[in-house]
């Protein structure tokens, strides 16, 4: 008995050796064109230019972050943007929790098609809604300003948002509704005092996409905005002179770490939300 309880046991250790090499090999092949941004990022445009290929600046230079920093047009950018994603992100929480709430909780015949639609809707193209919505926009004078991105937000029209909610809002036990119900309260005040509280890692989930959906957008201040380099994604597109290379990859690190941070701060949220909303049924 011994020897084949030694054979398994060598077996495992091997199938975990050989997963732990492949998921070692994907994590360089992901991570190492982040490496080589960092230290691109640090060099001056001679090093980043010169061939052979130099991979370490001959010093780390931070004058590089400085410089974008301390350049207006990238601040005024990124600020706009931050506070742009940070916002509608908040208001699309709520918003597509509510809808959320609404189809998980509220029965009825109409509840059903209505969500039958929001599936539909799901796999449907953004791209396709586009040109109806800028015509809609323009005839309302709302081409120019932001107030697209806010009723968006305010209208909950992500389904994706909807659906993880519905799915996360199924899995509450009744007796807490009930509960909540005979003490008097009010559908909305079940959804505000009972659903919304516990409902963090679907939130989680929904604040990271909902912002990085702003933060990396290039086609809608293409389409919305005169002058598109207004916000960030786009202002980085426009590009930069070829002795300010290192300077815009300074710029590409500073772009990337918003998402990165937030996602480190609310990762175990969003492992969460993910889960539950995609067993529940």
């Amino acid at each position: 008995m011994a020897e084949p309880v030694r054979k398994a046991r060598r077996a495992l250790k091997s199938r975990q050796l050989a997963h732990f090499c492949l998921v070692a090999v994907v994590a360089v092949v992901i991570l190492l064109p982040l490496f080589w941004l960092l230290i691109s990022s640090l060099k001056t445009s001679g090093e980043y230019m010169a061939y052979p290929i130099q991979f370490f600046p001959s010093r780390l230079r931070w004058s590089n972050y400085l410089g974008i920093l301390f350049y207006p047009p990238f601040t005024f950018a990124l600020l706009r943007t931050f506070g742009l994603g940070i916002s509608t992100a908040a208001i699309t929480c709520i918003t597509s929790a509510m809808a959320g709430y609404a189809f998980a909780r509220l029965g009825g015949r109409s509840n059903r098609n209505l969500f039958v639609v929001v599936i539909f809707l799901l796999i449907l193209p953004n791209i396709v809604m586009l040109i109806p919505q800028f015509v809609v926009y323009a005839k309302i004078k709302l081409v120019n300003t932001y107030w697209p991105w806010y009723l968006a937000a305010l209208g909950a029209t992500n389904p994706l948002y909807i659906f993880m909610y519905r799915q996360f809002f199924l899995g509450f036990p009744k007796e807490l509704e009930e509960a909540a119900e005979m003490d008097g309260a009010s559908p909305f005040q079940v959804f505000f005092k009972v659903f919304l509280p516990n409902a963090k890692p679907a939130m989680a989930t929904v604040l990271i996409f909902a912002f990085n959906a702003v933060w990396g957008d290039y086609i809608m201040p293409t389409i919305y905005l005169n002058d598109p380099s207004r916000l960030l994604g786009t202002f980085l597109a426009s590009g930069f002179s070829p002795q300010y290379r290192t300077i815009f990859l300074a710029a590409t690190v500073i772009y990337i770490l918003p998402v990165f941070l937030l996602f480190l701060l609310i990762q175990k949220n969003i492992q969460k939300g993910m889960i539950f909303s995609g067993l529940r049924g």
